[in-house]
């Protein structure tokens, strides 16, 4: 049997194909950068989840640093997060401003409420607004912001208490002690 090119090609591009995939799969998820990095905030005007008919901007952020987290009651791995940031909260460790995004009203209420709520706000964002100008690609997905209102971290996927420890802590330590 003669191969032919014909009969060659096929078999390069799908090794290729395969490296190509196989190069992917090592790269981890929580590490993809983010344009907003070093960006300020984008402007946002949405309701208080717990009180409708008030909203929430970015004056929020003013001279504070802050944990952004992006959540919904439909979230699996945001179940798995919520008991460390329960314990920030209880620890007063940092500001969080909750995202409840792509959910109901009810639902993310209710989810609160079982769980408890270690936000100090909490943005009602059912159309995905603020989730698209912040490049969201699922949750939960949480952003430090510092003091004048900037990006300066994003983190893709549950916080787990090393996570906080080891990488966000510190981060945020340095950004505090910023002038």
């Amino acid at each position: 049997m003669k191969l032919t090119w014909k009969g060659i090609i096929p078999l390069v591009v799908f090794l290729a194909l395969g490296i190509a995939f196989a190069i992917g799969l090592t790269k981890d998820p929580s590490k993809l950068p983010s344009q907003m990095i070093n960006r300020p905030f984008p402007d946002f005007s949405l309701p208080d989840l717990l009180d409708m008919d008030a909203t929430i901007d970015q004056s929020y952020f003013d001279g504070q640093v802050t944990l952004v987290n992006i959540f919904g009651s439909w979230c699996v791995a945001c179940d798995q997060e919520h008991p460390v940031l329960m314990k920030l909260a209880r620890n007063n460790e940092i500001p969080i401003l909750g995202v409840d995004w792509r959910d109901t009203v009810e639902k993310g209420r209710r989810w609160l409420a079982r769980g408890g709520n270690p936000y100090t706000r909490v943005v009602f964002d059912a159309d995905s607004m603020l989730a698209i100008d912040l490049g969201v690609t699922g949750a939960p997905e949480s952003f430090i912001v510092d003091k004048q209102g900037n990006i300066r971290y994003k983190f893709i996927g549950p916080i787990s208490e090393k996570i906080w420890r080891d990488e966000l802590k510190p981060f945020v330590l340095m950004l505090e002690a910023e002038q």
